[in-house]
């Protein structure tokens, strides 16, 4: 039987000084798939904007606003309500013949379909001498590797809020071995890549019900090709597979290409912005 989800993001921004243009893009609704379904969108703010809807480029929905008048305060509150079934993340084969799914990874056809998520970029990039920090055993199945570097990362860095932030590098993340879920899904894909899987960085929200950590907005996890099996999520950052508490929004090579909330502002002075996001669940 299908879980109930409600999630009300809210957001509000504050300047000291008038805004005379303004453009926002959020990326913040749970994208539909086969376990996530029947969306409904509720999305509002202050100044009674138009909103618009948009395709990004990797194919997730996405809101404009464009305010067509100065302001000083604007506020969003965004409301999804949808379905979720029970996932199981388990419920997959693995070949015993472990060879065959490492000789497709090889493959040149396959690092063509899958070069997108190969690719390192500026927040998966590691120095020299960090690439061998986790290497895969080929005598155990890719899976069975994917889930010892879950573990790894988990044990690798301290979940600690306020010492990183969006831009840190990942080399001063594994320096300081603290930060937040996005530092967890973005040294797993860095080490993953590294390792010839492709993996793409995932945003989303999480249940936290169940006592798990992550931030109180948004939450980050990974998904990994593995050959014979499909995309497989792992959430670094619990050290568990991404199970039905796990509510996607978008994937992208990282958090560039799954940002929340994008925007280009025309003012001086400063300002300030609060968010917040709850998610209740039902069966």
């Amino acid at each position: 039987m299908p879980r109930e989800f409600e999630i009300t993001y809210n957001a509000e921004n504050v300047y000291d000084d008038w805004v005379h243009d303004a453009h926002w893009q959020f990326l913040i609704i749970p994208v539909e798939n086969e376990s996530q379904y029947e969306v409904e969108i509720e999305f509002e703010n202050s100044l009674f904007a138009h909103t618009e809807e948009s395709i990004n480029g990797f194919g997730f929905k996405t809101l404009r606003i464009h305010p067509k008048k100065k302001f000083k305060k604007i506020t969003f509150e965004a409301k999804f309500k949808f379905k979720k079934e029970e996932v199981d993340p388990y419920n997959f084969y693995i070949n015993p013949d472990i060879s065959i799914a490492y000789n497709e990874m090889q493959s040149l056809d396959f690092k063509i379909t899958h070069e997108r998520y190969l690719k390192f970029t500026s927040f998966t990039t590691l120095d020299s001498e960090q690439k061998g920090l986790f290497k895969f055993n080929n005598s155990i199945s890719i899976f069975d590797n994917l889930e010892a570097l879950n573990h790894w990362v988990f044990e690798y860095i301290k979940f600690t809020t306020g010492v990183t932030e969006v831009g840190t590098p990942l080399k001063d993340v594994i320096f300081e071995k603290k930060g937040v879920c996005q530092d967890f899904a973005h040294l797993f894909a860095a080490l993953a890549r590294i390792n010839g899987v492709p993996t793409r960085y995932v945003s989303g929200y999480l249940d936290q019900e169940s006592g798990y950590m992550g931030d109180s907005q948004m939450h980050a996890w990974v998904e990994a090709f593995v050959p014979g099996i499909g995309w497989k999520g792992f959430d670094p950052t619990n050290n568990i597979l991404a199970n039905t508490n796990h509510i996607k929004v978008c994937h992208g090579k990282d958090y560039n290409d799954c940002a929340p909330l994008k925007g280009i502002i025309h003012s001086h002075g400063k300002h300030k912005t609060v968010h917040s996001v709850s998610v209740e669940s039902q069966q």
